[in-house]
């Protein structure tokens, strides 16, 4: 056996104090046992109180309307990007990041930053990397760490590529992933920039379903190659697609905390998640945001175990999702 994955013995006794946990209710012990979080942006990992405390004042809560990606993007350029000036914040944001994953069990970490980043604050990908290496090392030495590189859907294939090509030779990021508005442009433009991530033996995920359908889901998988999908709740509209992910063994990383806020599910209760679980698509429960959505993801197994949607035999094995 591997030594660096746990033994049968150390599965179960984890998943009997995580289920054990999940009854009393008890989130402290929820927090100490092992979890993966594969759908985390870095520089939003961390609490608020920490940018809070690294600015030196309180910051706007991100309240949402109606708008969905939009509310969030102009919280971050009204609210969030002035303390982004402040010299620093790379390095203050990523160990907030980290510090949140250790505070909450994490120990398979999946986390992206932004293609661009680097260049709107002035840092070179070296400096990235050795920024990231360093905090991670620092903080939680031991987590499976899988650094992801950003792309954002608004931006041309070509001057993504740009951007990439000096990533890929400092051989640190383990995936992309693509995000924001899924109506930019059509999908079919980024088929170049995954095949070439792939090539370079990245694993490809990309944002889909958040906002679109179910065949919006199919899609991305289907012309990008995708090894896994951020969110994907939409493909809960159709028992064909459901099929589909569940056939082909295509992982969906939902963030129910998220997709409550920006109202794309009214509740805990009502999650489509469910609906998902029910026809077999493999699904985990990640953060997306912590610092906008206040929820870790030991309190999301929780809610949805307080909330009657699974049980906690059931959270468990969707905890284990995202160990294989």
């Amino acid at each position: 056996m591997d030594a660096d994955k746990p033994c049968n013995i150390e599965i179960l006794m984890d998943s009997k104090t995580f289920i054990d946990a999940l009854k009393s209710e008890d989130l402290r012990k929820i927090r100490s046992v092992p979890k993966s979080d594969l759908h985390n942006h870095a520089m939003m990992g961390g609490r608020l109180r920490s940018a809070e405390k690294f600015y030196g004042r309180k910051l706007e809560r991100f309240k949402p309307g109606n708008e969905g990606i939009q509310d969030l993007n102009n919280w971050l350029v009204n609210v969030y990007r002035p303390v982004l000036q402040k010299p620093g914040a790379f390095e203050n944001g990523i160990r907030a990041a980290f510090l949140q994953a250790r505070s909450d069990g994490i120990s398979v970490l999946e986390m992206s930053i932004d293609l661009y980043l680097g260049m709107i604050l002035n840092i070179s990908p070296g400096q990235i990397i050795s920024i990231i290496d360093q905090a991670h090392k620092s903080i939680v030495p031991d987590i499976d760490f899988r650094p992801e590189l950003g792309f954002n859907r608004s931006h041309s294939v070509r001057s993504l590529l740009s951007a990439f090509e000096p990533y890929l030779e400092l051989d640190y990021f383990k995936a992309i992933d693509l995000y924001d508005n899924e109506s930019a442009q059509p999908l079919k433009n980024f088929r170049e920039l995954f095949r070439f991530a792939k090539k370079n033996g990245m694993k490809c995920k990309a944002h889909a379903g958040e906002f679109g359908d179910a065949g919006s889901v199919k899609e991305a998988v289907e012309l990008l190659e995708l090894d896994a999908v951020q969110h994907g709740i939409g493909a809960a509209g159709s028992p064909e697609v459901m099929k589909w992910l569940s056939g082909n063994k295509v992982q969906l990383n939902v963030c129910p905390a998220s997709n409550i806020a920006l109202k794309r599910a009214s509740s805990y209760k009502t999650h489509p998640i469910r609906v998902l679980f029910d026809h077999g698509v493999k699904v985990t429960v990640n953060t997306d945001d912590v610092m906008l959505f206040n929820k870790g993801n030991s309190e999301q197994f929780l809610q949805l175990c307080k909330s009657g949607l699974f049980s906690p035999d059931e959270l468990n094995t969707i905890r284990l999702n995202g160990f294989s």
